[in-house]
């Protein structure tokens, strides 16, 4: 980038820094979302609290079937990654 519009551009810095930081926070809650782990913790978060009677068995199916979706598209992404990364390998 050339000084000129380096300096035409300069005014909008803060709306590219702000973009900036709103997609790391952005990617940052994506990989929590479908976090494994977390979602395995979750589903047995989950069966405590079913057992000790907080949540009615409807309730536990329908977020038992929510996590088990977000479960799947975390696997399909893991399974993407690892094809990426043989292509790019071999």
């Amino acid at each position: 980038m050339g000084l000129i519009s380096g300096l035409l551009t300069l005014p909008l810095a803060p709306v590219k820094g702000a973009a900036w930081v709103a997609e790391q926070v952005a990617d940052e809650a994506d990989r929590e979302l479908y976090d494994e782990g977390r979602i395995r913790r979750e589903l047995a978060e989950l069966d405590m609290k079913w057992e000790d009677g907080e949540l009615s068995e409807e309730e536990r199916d329908h977020i038992e079937a929510d996590l088990m979706e977000r479960l799947g598209v975390a696997h399909a992404r893991r399974n993407a990654e690892r094809r990426e990364e043989g292509e790019f390998r071999g």
